[in-house]
This record gives C-alpha cells, sequence and structure tokens, in this order.
C-alpha cells in the first residue's frame, strides 16, 4: 500500500543538496506514481530509439530544462505533457528526489515524484516515445529484480544498478532514481509484528 502523506513528508525531510560539477546540462524528469492502493506503480518510458542521447533506455518522462520553463519542476511537468500527454492538473507533485548525474551525456537531473490519479489517460508523442510502460512497484521491490555491478568510471569504481522489469532493463540514472525512491517507501513501510 502506498502511503502519500508519509512519502511526501520523507521527500520534505530530506536535505539533498543539488549536484554541482563543471560542465553539466540542467534536466528534470517527473516519476509518475499512479494505480491502487493494492498495486501501486510507477509510469516509466521506453525511449525511442532514433533518440541521439539515451535512445532505447527505459526513462522516465522528461528532459533538459529551457529558459521559458522558468524552474526544474515546469521543465518535468512540461516534458510530462508532451511525452506522455499527462496534463499538469493530474499531476499532484509530492517533493523531489536528489539530483542525479548521468556518466556520459553530463546530465544533471532532478527528479520530482508525483501522483496520478489511476485511470489517467496517456498518450505517447512517438518522435520521443517507443512505449508507456507501467511497472508495478512490488516487481521493483523483489530482490531477484535487482542487481549491483561495480564500473570504473573515471579512475573511480562506481555502482551501476539494474532493475528487471518483465523484458526491460532499467539502468543508469533512472535506476538510481528509482533506487532511492523504493529506499524511501521501504522506510515507511511497517516492520514485521513481534
Amino acid at each position: 500500500m502506498l502511503d502519500l502523506a508519509g512519502l511526501r513528508t520523507a521527500l520534505a525531510q530530506r536535505q539533498a543538496p543539488p549536484a554541482e560539477g563543471s560542465g553539466l546540462r540542467r534536466a528534470a524528469v517527473l516519476v509518475p506514481l499512479t494505480g491502487g492502493a493494492a498495486e501501486p506503480g510507477v509510469i516509466l518510458v521506453r525511449r525511442s530509439a532514433a533518440l541521439p542521447v539515451h535512445g532505447g533506455q527505459m526513462a522516465f518522462p522528461g528532459g533538459t530544462w529551457e529558459p521559458s520553463d522558468g524552474d526544474l519542476l515546469a521543465t518535468a511537468l512540461r516534458e510530462a505533457e508532451e511525452e506522455i500527454g499527462l496534463r499538469r492538473a493530474d499531476a499532484e507533485v509530492l517533493g523531489v528526489l536528489s539530483d542525479t548525474v548521468t556518466a556520459t551525456s553530463r546530465f544533471c537531473i532532478r527528479p520530482f515524484v508525483a501522483w496520478v490519479r489511476p485511470g489517467t489517460l496517456f498518450s505517447r508523442d512517438p518522435a520521443e516515445v517507443e512505449a508507456i510502460l507501467p511497472v508495478p512497484l512490488a516487481l521493483l521491490q523483489e530482490p531477484a529484480n535487482f542487481r549491483e555491478e561495480r564500473w570504473e568510471r573515471e579512475g573511480q569504481i562506481v555502482p551501476v544498478y539494474f532493475y528487471q522489469a518483465g523484458a526491460e532493463v532499467i539502468w543508469g540514472a533512472t535506476a538510481r532514481i528509482l533506487r532511492e525512491l523504493l529506499g524511501l517507501l521501504s522506510a515507511q513501510a511497517p516492520g514485521p509484528p513481534g
């Protein structure tokens, strides 16, 4: 069961500083949670293979900040509307997760968590999105669907996370964002009796 009030509180209590680094491009994504209380899930997209950056990968709807956006939340909401047809009025923003930097494309991504009413209709932009995929949170929380590898990046060994969602593999920045979200949700879950 998804406790929206508890998640909103947990997000508000976080003290994550913004990521910094030279040459980073600002971007934002929306992390849309949806589904009934019994089976909440997250909406992901498979990016078009024709896209020059991160083509064919699993991701959250989002993209690069534009000056007309004003702020990164506006970027996340604009991109979600463009990519999956999610109207701003249908997304209740709950809070923000930690900034996440992509290793190769040098984006600094700010993830905004939002609740989307069950039954909300989505429509994909075929130029950017091959598929819109609702993924149950319970599937992502199964230990058998997660693995961690150690990769070398710029002389440092870093963890790289992977989630298996049916035939889809979620990795990179999207997996790091999911890991943080799932950690917050696990912290809210009541422990076993006794």
